[in-house]
């Protein structure tokens, strides 16, 4: 099977439909070039469209004399007063005043604005033509379009292609005539409604109104199709071997809704090349390739011709055990050294005779030193009270109390 069959069967739809600029009946039918199939890379075309965009920027800056158009010198140290230049003179309230710094009245701004700054930025032409290729595909996915706010719910097929008459159109009329008859007019009325004065100070700028995109119109002769066309707002036109990024994807935003001439459709291929063949135009480049021929990931894998090829599923399978700490668990211990059983087991009887050898060695209490602990804790209880008596209690009290303290401490020594 060649790469031609292969994406055509990757495709939705394998061949397209071309209508009549006069009605919506169909003329013929093309095969769906390859560039229309390429893989859709949102981030190529994101980073490039943020590239070329800055190429029409103008340079603008501030005069470089700005702010600094006084005579002005700091007062120095000591004056309790910060050290910004200041106004020179007398006699009025600019004297004294800060002058220069951009935090002053008057001042320079931070960092002014220079002409010579780089406005421009490069891209590589092969990265570039990559972006064109993914905006082109995201141009014939409905999804896309609707995502991105195309009204083609009337259009009859996506990719729109029409014959060669629509290239041979002249009057604004029949180009309008021509979008009603296929449905386009949805979107032109969308793009009329949305105008509005434009937020911010570019009103003041010579950009006051800002509206949605239309339809682009993509043709490959100029027989009159860019004057007739060129003036339906949101509707632009440009030619197939001049493809801009800019209008396949304005904001960055794949998924522009284009309406193709015929010709233009069936010069895709030699353009942008295929996966037989080089393109005529764009020297060194071959289209870029899917990854999968097919994204169907659960198909493929549930198919026969792998299912025939991959081993049975095993039966009754012991469930894998969590891991046991070793230092915490015994069990996992004596797994990876069995000799801490017998520690242990040393361990325990060393402490159960130690503690015997304690038990032995520890005087035994008699009834008399019990007798006499008694009374010691009934004299200490007296004594304790005699220490709360007012002042004028009399010191025998205390003095009794503490000999008899003293004799039960010299009875219970010598028990």
């Amino acid at each position: 099977r060649s790469p031609r069959e292969a994406s055509a069967m990757a495709s939705a739809r394998p061949v397209v439909s071309v209508f009549a600029s006069t009605d919506d009946k169909t003329v013929a039918t093309l095969p769906v070039p390859d560039v229309l199939l390429a893989p859709i890379r949102q981030d190529i075309v994101h980073r490039v469209h943020t590239n070329i965009s800055k190429n029409k920027r103008q340079p603008y800056g501030v005069n470089m004399k700005a702010g600094m158009q006084q005579s002005a010198i700091s007062w120095g140290t000591g004056r309790a007063v910060s050290r910004i230049p200041r106004i020179q003179g007398g006699g009025t309230h600019r004297s004294g005043q800060g002058a220069f710094g951009n935090m002053c009245r008057g001042g320079r701004m931070f960092a002014p604005n220079k002409t010579w700054r780089k406005w421009t930025a490069k891209t590589n032409n092969n990265e570039r033509r990559v972006a064109v290729c993914s905006a082109l595909a995201a141009s014939a996915v409905p999804a896309l379009l609707m995502a991105r706010g195309h009204r083609i719910s009337g259009v009859n097929e996506v990719p729109l292609i029409i014959s060669n008459e629509i290239e041979s159109i002249t009057k604004t009329r029949e180009a309008l005539a021509l979008l009603t008859t296929h449905k386009a007019s949805e979107d032109v009325e969308h793009v009329k409604d949305s105008k509005k004065i434009r937020t911010g100070s570019g009103k003041m700028r010579n950009r006051r109104y800002v509206q949605r995109k239309g339809p682009l119109v993509i043709y490959a002769n100029n027989n009159g199709v860019e004057q007739s066309f060129r003036n339906i707002p949101g509707v632009e036109v440009a030619c197939v071997d001049r493809l801009n990024l800019l209008k396949l994807a304005p904001g960055g935003h794949m998924g522009r809704f284009v309406i193709w001439s015929q010709a233009a459709f069936e010069k895709l291929d030699s353009v942008f090349g295929s996966h037989t063949s080089k393109s005529d135009q764009k020297k060194n480049f071959s289209l870029p390739r899917n990854a999968m021929a097919n994204s169907d990931v659960a198909r493929i894998i549930n198919s026969d011709e792998v299912q025939s090829k991959v081993r049975a599923a095993k039966q009754g399978f012991a469930k894998p055990s969590q891991k046991r700490n070793p230092l915490k668990n015994l069990g996992a211990m004596l797994k990876l050294n069995p000799y801490v059983g017998q520690v242990k087991r040393a361990e325990a009887a060393a402490q159960k005779a130690a503690e015997a050898n304690k038990k032995r060695l520890a005087p035994k209490k008699t009834a008399g030193s019990k007798k006499a602990n008694g009374l010691k804790t009934q004299a200490v209880k007296k004594f304790k009270e005699t220490l709360r008596a007012t002042p004028t209690t009399p010191c025998a009290a205390f003095l009794e109390t503490y000999n008899t303290i003293e004799e039960l401490n010299t009875t219970a020594g010598t028990v």
